[in-house]
């Protein structure tokens, strides 16, 4: 069968190749939520049954897909935006890739997608966002809400963002602006017992984007066929790649 995983450290930060036994040519960046990682020579998406269905079945498209710890829970930090983007040109020099990548982001790992969007545009194919989190800003509201998550939130953001607690809780987090953009973003937003209400990150970003003029589009499920789900994600990749 052949290696299917190529386990790689750049940096401090793990990362692991996911290699198709058939490659399509096109390459796959999954940015995961918060409690996703990528260890020595394991990934959450390997281990989670959910995730590895999807895993496996891009792969058996053909893709190549890869995904990295970057930093754990980064919360969109710079260092993280940063890291991407050189982890993005470090895969496509080693793989035989197409220069433009599809990316899947879940939940936390949809605000560094959303920086590659729009700073590195040329290097982007397609954008898939599961359940995203957009608006910082608005989670740290909703999290102050509740001490212990409060807490926790305020421990992971000063650690990620280089700043004491006291810092954190005066800083002004991103909120969602809209920018001019062509490359497609779809998102399948979960209607309940998701972690990031839709109300005010999914569909103000997909208001605020199509005003622009940028094609942003949404898909609502109740996650009661996520095979289907996964399938529509693998529809949507393939049909942005009419144009290599």
């Amino acid at each position: 069968m052949g290696i299917t995983e190529r386990y790689f450290q750049l940096g401090t930060e793990h990362n692991v190749i996911h290699l198709p036994y058939r490659p399509n040519g096109f390459g796959i960046f999954i940015l995961g939520d918060r409690t996703h990682f990528v260890g020595n020579h394991s990934s959450f998406w390997l281990q989670h049954y959910g995730r590895n269905q999807l895993l496996n079945m891009l792969r058996n498209e053909g893709y190549t897909l890869f995904n990295s710890n970057l930093f754990g829970r980064h919360w969109g930090a710079e260092k993280a935006v940063a890291y991407a983007k050189q982890l993005i040109h470090s895969v496509l020099k080693q793989e035989i890739l197409n220069p433009k990548i599809h990316i899947l982001a879940e939940g936390m790992g949809a605000l560094v997608a959303d920086e590659l969007l729009r700073f590195s545009p040329d290097h982007i194919r397609s954008a898939a966002m599961l359940n995203p989190c957009l608006d910082l800003q608005a989670h740290y509201e909703s999290e102050k809400e509740n001490k212990f998550f409060y807490k926790q939130f305020l421990k992971e953001v000063s650690e990620s963002y280089g700043v004491s607690e006291k810092e954190a809780e005066v800083l002004r987090y991103k909120t969602i602006e809209s920018y001019l953009s062509g490359v497609p973003v779809h998102i399948w937003q979960r209607m309940t017992g998701a972690p990031y209400p839709y109300s005010v990150h999914a569909e103000v970003f997909k208001g605020k984007q199509q005003k622009q003029g940028s094609p942003v589009d949404m898909t609502f499920h109740l996650f009661e066929h996520p095979s289907r789900i996964y399938a529509s994600i693998c529809k949507f990749f393939h049909s942005h790649e009419k144009e290599l």
